[in-house]
């Protein structure tokens, strides 16, 4: 009998290991057509185009690294959460943020997840956006 927490644990792994190698078709392939996407301190998005998009925007304007990642899921194996620190750099301003001009940041975040058929359908990331601002500025 198949572990679902295990598959679980391996599928967010997959996804983590695709956004730091800034795979975007490997990480499309762990989202369920219609994902999710709760942007921190920001709206939702809905379905893999969106998700594209933000991936490009975000590799536009950052380069980031996730390390010491921790994995947690639940018991049936339909959600999982990830701590992890980012280790980025601020290549070029985003809008409604400070300008960059190549600025380190370093800080803890947090990824939620719900998994449907054995693809993840709903992303949702925090970070403290005011450190992050401080970082940068």
């Amino acid at each position: 009998m198949p572990d679902v927490r295990e598959d679980t644990m391996a599928l967010i792994a997959r996804y983590y290991a695709a956004f730091n190698a800034m795979d975007i078709e490997a990480i499309l392939a762990c989202l369920t057509d219609d994902v999710a996407h709760d942007i921190n301190q920001g709206a939702r998005e809905t379905g893999k185009d969106a998700f594209r998009a933000f991936l490009g925007r975000m590799d536009h304007a950052y380069s980031e690294q996730l390390r010491d990642i921790v994995i947690m899921t639940s018991t049936d194996g339909t959600r999982a959460a990830a701590e992890f620190m980012v280790h980025g750099v601020y290549k070029v301003a985003d809008d409604g943020f400070p300008p960059a001009h190549g600025q380190s940041y370093v800080l803890p975040a947090g990824g939620f997840f719900d998994i449907t058929d054995g693809k993840i359908s709903r992303v949702s990331v925090y970070y403290n956006l005011t450190d992050w601002i401080a970082q940068v500025s």
